[in-house]
């Protein structure tokens, strides 16, 4: 079970945009993602790499959570709210819930539940 604090160090590194940190600092080296019903992304590396890719097609990504993080045993829930602005200005939004589990204080999987659709139009 990953003690508080170290969650909101976790949501620290995120909400001020190290995202790449973020990953490299808690993430267990065999953790995996999944987006919705995609398939999972699994090793900490693929997963900074992976991270990197999408830090590049954006001029800026901003990051908040929104309430507390819900911590019961190993499992932590958050709610995000991300900004994306594009190289044009473009800005999209998107709400989510990241849905973790914790193997002591390394994350281990978390899979992302938001409607697609928010980036889109």
């Amino acid at each position: 079970m990953p003690d508080r604090q170290i969650v909101e160090s976790f949501v620290a590194l995120v909400e001020a945009g190290d995202y790449v940190g973020a990953i490299e600092q808690f993430y267990a080296p065999d953790a995996s993602t999944r987006e919705n019903t995609a398939e999972p992304v699994i090793g900490r590396d693929t997963l900074m790499a992976k991270e990197r890719g999408v830090m590049a097609a954006f001029q800026k990504i901003a990051a908040q959570r929104i309430g507390p993080s819900l911590i019961d045993g190993d499992t932590v829930a958050a709610r995000w709210k991300f900004t994306f602005t594009s190289a044009n200005g473009t800005v999209r939004v998107l709400e989510e819930i990241a849905w973790q589990t914790w193997r002591g204080d390394q994350l281990i999987e978390e899979r992302f539940f938001y409607d697609p659709k928010q980036m889109t139009g």
